[in-house]
């Protein structure tokens, strides 16, 4: 069993375990009662210059502890404050670290744009994900069929939450639903979590057409982003580099603006 199919599994039980506390029927209910009108994340995109979707996320099954004690509160705020597009919050407790107590706190903190990072499995996250404060999900080719795809996009867009599509091959792109908002191509493997850095540029000449593109993992430098930016990518999504510092905000504070660090540390905002 490779590590994606373990989490897989892990997930699926969860979702299961999950609805004996709250019935699916229950959850929907709550769901289509929430009255905060979920942000776009594809307007925040295009309306920020940097483009950057700031993940939280504190383990990683590849490396173990990234940040274990980082408060989520703290760092999204930091996020927002120097220059992120939208914040990416990674939910799953077992492998990451997270819980869904981490996205209502940010929730509260941010009026940015959340994309809850999880393995979406069943349309009962999609309720769940709405109800804790998300506005956009993310679903991955490489685990679901395009039917169950489509089911679970329809459920999102129903609760007036937007879809970014996940994908990592060339067998991916088949099973990308004519109404996703949002494609991501992810550099990391998800069946043992290497990453490569030449997937983005290898699969943006085969995306369809008419979808924002978001570049998912292993971008590590400021010229790196703008060098995906010049091939066609709208977005980049970027955790680790960040969430390895000490401080996950300054470091995208500098990653964002490094040369404001090359003048001696300035503050952007006393320039």
């Amino acid at each position: 069993m490779n590590i994606i199919d373990e989490i897989t599994g892990n997930k699926r039980r969860e979702v299961e375990a999950m609805k004996l506390i709250v019935s699916e029927d229950r959850l929907f209910q709550l769901a289509r009662q929430a009255k905060r009108q979920p942000l776009s994340l594809k307007g925040a995109l295009r309306g920020n210059y940097s483009g950057v979707i700031a993940e939280f996320k504190r383990r990683s099954p590849l490396r173990g502890s990234i940040n274990q004690h980082a408060d989520v509160a703290s760092v999204v705020e930091g996020y927002a404050r120097y220059g992120a597009a939208a914040c990416s919050i990674v939910t799953d407790s077992r492998f990451f670290g997270g819980s869904l107590t981490d996205l209502a706190v940010a929730r509260q903190r941010v009026r940015l744009p959340l994309l809850r990072g999880d393995i979406m499995v069943d349309k009962y996250q999609i309720a769940e994900s709405r109800v804790w404060g998300a506005d956009a999900v993310v679903l991955s080719a490489a685990l679901l069929t395009l039917e169950e795809m489509e089911v679970m996009m329809v459920v999102a867009h129903d609760l007036c939450m937007e879809v970014l599509v996940e994908i990592g091959s060339e067998r991916d792109l088949s099973k990308i639903p004519a109404c996703t908002d949002i494609v991501g191509v992810n550099n990391r493997n998800l069946s043992n979590f290497a990453v490569n850095e030449e997937n983005c540029y290898n699969l943006i000449g085969r995306l369809p057409a008419g979808f924002m593109r978001i570049a998912m993992s292993g971008i590590c430098s400021h010229n790196h982003l703008h060098r995906l930016r010049a091939i066609g990518y709208n977005g980049f999504l970027i955790g680790e580099n960040f969430m390895k510092k000490d401080d996950p905000a300054e470091a995208l504070n500098a990653f964002i603006h490094p040369q404001h660090y090359d003048l001696g540390h300035i503050h952007p905002n006393k320039l």
